[in-house]
């Protein structure tokens, strides 16, 4: 259940509300969370805003972004995953 998962120290769990959850849902709040830089918080309303089921379907707590920048660029662009 929803609740345990948090109690377990989850940031997000899905379905609060008991629903059946859109099989993306999960991945949408990871790219919201991987994509924020780390020094910025996540707000469980603007990462729950872009998924499929909206809040009956994900919850979760305030989360800090997890991307970090690199220096330098080098050819295989930045990260080394060919986007510049």
């Amino acid at each position: 259940f929803y609740e345990a998962i948090m109690e377990a120290g989850a940031n997000f769990a899905s379905s609060p509300g008991r629903v059946l959850i859109h099989c993306l849902d999960p991945v949408l709040l990871a790219e919201r969370v991987v994509n924020t830089p780390i020094e910025d918080m996540v707000r469980i309303e603007d990462a729950i805003e872009n998924t499929i089921t909206k809040r009956p379907g994900l919850g979760g707590i305030q989360t800090r972004g997890k991307m970090r920048a690199s220096m330098p660029r080098t050819d295989m662009g930045l990260f080394g995953t060919g986007v510049s």
